[in-house]
């Protein structure tokens, strides 16, 4: 079990309300798949680039079952009506030595409030502790908000349309 699966950090949002950035437990199925429920059609086709409702009970698994080394999944959960949610998530996974693919969801209620750019910090900060030199993304034309998620990140950006697609790669400085 690596430091990653016991992650945890408080932050403030733009609209000062806290977030807490933690490592996805097994016990965050049920919300998670709430969250899903939660996201717009158009939200979910950005980050699966297609329409997706639900997922099949390999895809819910191979999304639950990280194992904090080669997939490393976070969670933002902020407080809705006292209880806690689920607003959005971010994970890498290794494609080959330093090298990961990293990809984010936010609950569209909780888009704009800064969750995308405080789970990429935190990646991040896990990726480089990790080992790992660059991370990639492919993100559509379209979604200029992730976009400046990535070219905010503080990592040397190269972005080139491929596609219908906009290639990143980020590597630490």
């Amino acid at each position: 079990m690596t430091k990653a699966a016991e992650y945890s950090a408080t932050e403030s949002l733009r609209n000062g309300s806290s977030v807490e950035i933690r490592a996805l437990r097994p016990q965050d199925r049920d919300e998670m798949l709430a969250a899903v429920g939660r996201t717009s059609s158009q939200s979910l086709y950005r980050r699966f680039f297609g329409v997706r409702r639900h997922f099949t009970e390999a895809e819910a698994s191979f999304f639950m079952n990280v194992d904090f080394v080669n997939h490393v999944a976070l969670v933002a959960v902020v407080e809705e009506g006292g209880r806690p949610v689920i607003a959005g998530g971010g994970r890498y996974i290794a494609l080959q030595p330093e090298q990961a693919e990293v990809a984010f969801a936010i609950v569209d209620q909780y888009q704009g409030q800064g969750i995308g750019t405080v789970l990429m910090r935190h990646l991040a900060a896990i990726a480089r502790d990790a080992g790992l030199k660059e991370l990639v993304a492919d993100v559509l034309p379209e979604n200029v908000a992730m976009l400046k998620v990535f070219e905010r990140s503080g990592l040397r950006v190269n972005a080139k349309r491929e596609s219908g697609t906009v290639h990143l790669t980020m590597r630490f400085a």
